[in-house]
């Protein structure tokens, strides 16, 4: 007669016992929130409560080392009225939208020409992202020097090649200011465009031009009907961020211009710095911040409408 005897708990002890922090990690809702947190805590930190705290500024009469007291909507008022600052947003939208403009075109017509086979492939598009990488700073004032109206490598070639006959300020020029602030950013914004439109290009799958090369259709047909319906999602992905980027700029505009000569080149970030930093004006260079948010914002939602609509159809 065969006989079994009933399992010890001092059988399995032995065998791991889980906590209540292995408990909870197990758990997917828990484990989501443990991962977002770090997230969620940076953001909230550098983006959330500087916005809370530029709107509290905005409705204040802030100064430096002067507590302010509410005043509403008056520091709105007072910056609709500044000749100053409806310059700041004439020279920042036609900033932003010549920019973008020539970094598009100038950017496709690159990856179109990078996404070809050639020798030393590799390093052309290294090569290309050098004025990307390179810090804003160091590469503007190597640009500011190549404007400079005395030392000027730009007015040297043009001088050689016998369009000019005298020196050009084009830093010092309020017509030429502008545009000279575009150039550098166009060269300093071109390699995103041009990798990331790459980048786009590589999805696209050969055998489509192949077929349409057969059936007869020409280089610019193809790029019509296959490559820039297919590449539209990304391009307006990509141009969202440029706009972004481009309409909230500072450091290369305020080390080649500061906003002059006369406000010629006068932005909402450089014009925020110089009321809010250089005159102790806390609460009026926060409303001149703010006001970029319901521009910036309405940008955003119409592309995200339209980048919603064309991946729909």
């Amino acid at each position: 007669m065969t006989y079994t005897t009933a399992a010890t708990p001092s059988a399995y002890a032995g065998s791991p016992r889980r906590g209540p922090v292995t408990r909870l990690l197990e758990d997917e809702r828990w484990l989501a929130m443990t991962l977002l947190l770090p997230t969620v805590a940076l953001l909230g930190l550098f983006i959330a409560y500087p916005f809370i705290e530029g709107v509290r500024l905005a409705v204040t009469d802030t100064k430096v080392g002067v507590p302010g007291h509410f005043v509403g909507l008056q520091n709105f008022e007072k910056i609709w009225n500044d000749d100053i600052f409806r310059v700041a947003v004439q020279n920042t939208c036609v900033y932003t939208f010549v920019a973008t403009v020539f970094k598009l075109a100038l950017g496709l017509w690159l990856a179109l020409l990078l996404n070809h086979n050639f020798k030393g492939k590799a390093y052309t598009r290294a090569f290309i992202l050098l004025p990307f990488i390179i810090p804003t700073v160091l590469s503007t004032l190597a640009w500011k020097w190549m404007f400079d109206p005395t030392f000027s490598v730009i007015n040297w070639m043009l001088f050689r090649l016998g369009l000019i006959h005298g020196r050009i300020n084009w830093l010092g020029d309020p017509n030429l200011a502008l545009i000279s602030v575009i150039i550098v950013d166009i060269w300093r914004g071109l390699p995103f465009y041009a990798i990331s439109l790459l980048a786009g290009l590589q999805t696209i799958s050969p055998e489509l031009h192949e077929a349409a090369a057969i059936d007869g259709a020409r280089a610019w047909q193809r790029f019509r009907h296959i490559t820039w319906p297919l590449l539209l999602p990304v391009t307006l992905v990509i141009v969202l961020f440029s706009v972004i980027q481009t309409f909230a700029g500072f450091q290369l505009i305020y080390v080649l211009t500061g906003g002059g000569p006369a406000n010629a080149t006068q932005v909402f970030a450089t014009y925020a710095y110089q009321i809010g930093i250089g005159t102790g004006l806390l609460s009026e260079g926060a409303t001149i911040s703010l006001a970029v948010f319901p521009v910036l914002l309405l940008v955003v939602i119409v592309q995200l409408l339209y980048i919603r609509r064309v991946e729909t159809h």
